[in-house]
């Protein structure tokens, strides 16, 4: 924590990639730290919107309907911890 916060402090003005989040183990309160009100970066998470239809039963179906759905939670999860933080 305290080293997201540090890099964010001395790098204020830099558009971070932001790896991990998902399948990879990172949360939306990791990736958190590293945006500057909810922005300031780009989240990766290609695995976790790539594989959503797997999860589902009509899955193979509905590809491009469960990418968008997880793209939007994971939005969504970044919002709210976004907003925790600044709270």
């Amino acid at each position: 924590m305290e080293e997201a916060q540090a890099l964010r402090q001395q790098l204020s003005s830099v558009f971070f990639l932001v790896p991990g989040y998902g399948a990879q183990g990172g949360t939306a309160a990791d990736v958190a730290l590293y945006l500057t009100n909810g922005n300031g970066g780009i989240v990766n998470s290609s695995r976790g919107i790539l594989l959503a239809w797997k999860k589902q039963e009509d899955g193979a179906a509905h590809f491009d309907a469960y990418a968008r759905a997880e793209a939007e939670r994971m939005r969504d999860d970044i919002r709210a911890a976004v907003g925790a933080l600044q709270t």
